[in-house]
């Protein structure tokens, strides 16, 4: 691969999830894998700009790794790829997409891609992007009437709300507004 090529790491407990992804991004990315949240903290360094990580997983869970991440102050994008469904402590998890298995080609390597152009956004409109994809993770789970009832996304839906008027002049574009607006439906 090429100095620019962008470091994908994938995390999953199983390997042929991680061998399967590892396949789909090859051609486009600089790919490496772990099997563990263990191994996950082995081969994350400042080269990584892309994590895939799976929740559940024995020993070293992905939100435990996940916070070791966020406290490194590691600079990647972290997007959750897993089977579990979100409840409302996604909303104070400190990932920028979340994915539920399964996931095909296709929408693996978009949501990538995505979270490779967001590292141009300054923070506050990274955490616009983190906070809608939360948002669209639960209102793809969860019943409007536990949605209407939660004090949790009633205040994610208010930050959401307080973030837009900061972000409004870099969603100017026509493609930017479809974009945050397409994880919200």
């Amino acid at each position: 691969m090429t100095e620019n090529t962008p470091t994908v790491l994938i995390v999953d407990d199983e390997v042929n999830i991680t061998e399967l992804f590892g396949v789909w991004l090859a051609e486009d990315y600089d790919v490496r894998m772990a099997n563990s949240g263990e191994e996950a903290l082995e081969e994350l360094d400042d080269e990584v700009e892309v994590v895939l990580l799976d929740r559940r997983m024995p020993g070293l869970s992905g939100d435990e790794v996940l916070e070791a991440i966020r406290e490194g102050e590691y600079e990647c994008r972290v997007a959750m790829v897993t089977a579990v469904d979100p409840d409302f402590d996604v909303i104070e998890m400190g990932f920028d997409d979340y994915l539920t298995k399964p996931i095909d080609r296709e929408g693996l390597e978009s949501a990538i891609d995505s979270l490779l152009d967001r590292e141009e956004y300054d923070a506050a409109m990274q955490e616009y992007y983190a906070l809608t994809s939360k948002k669209a993770a639960l209102e793809s789970s969860k019943p409007a009437s536990e949605l209407e009832a939660s004090e949790e996304y009633d205040k994610l839906v208010s930050d959401i709300e307080g973030l837009e008027s900061e972000v409004e002049g870099a969603l100017e574009t026509e493609e930017d507004f479809e974009s945050a607006f397409r994880d919200l439906e």
